[in-house]
Parts: C-alpha cells; sequence; structure tokens
C-alpha cells in the first residue's frame, strides 16, 4: 500500500508557505516538511482537519492511494 501525500501540490495552489500554514494548524515547520515529505507513518484527524480547513480542502485533495503493484 502506498500512500502518496500531494501538500506541497495543495500549498501552491491555495499560494501558501508551509510557514503559513504551520502557523495555522498549530504545527512546527518541520512536521510540515515531513508531510510534504511523506516521511511520516501517520497523521491525526484532528492535525488533517485543520490542514483542510487552512487550505479549504478535502483530505482526498491531499492524500492519494496507489496499489504497490506487487501482484
Amino acid at each position: 500500500m502506498a500512500i502518496i501525500v500531494t501538500l506541497d501540490v495543495m500549498l501552491a495552489r491555495r499560494k501558501m508557505r508551509s510557514k503559513e500554514l504551520a502557523e495555522r494548524v498549530g504545527i512546527t515547520v518541520q512536521n510540515v516538511s515531513l508531510l510534504k515529505s511523506g516521511k511520516v507513518k501517520g497523521v491525526r484527524f484532528e492535525t488533517l482537519e485543520a490542514i483542510c480547513e487552512a487550505l479549504e480542502c478535502q483530505p482526498g485533495d491531499i492524500l492519494r492511494y496507489e496499489p504497490d503493484g506487487d501482484d
């Protein structure tokens, strides 16, 4: 299973910098960077909700599922 994080795309669409998102959501810029790179194992629904609120988007706008192709 591969969950692809497209947070960077949504930030660009909203013309928002990581620092501004971090301030609005109440997380560190480092955590935004980790989310953008996909180097996290999970994200709290509370944080996901705050990100979606700040970016005026749906979770599916920043998360995408791609099968591994190991079949």
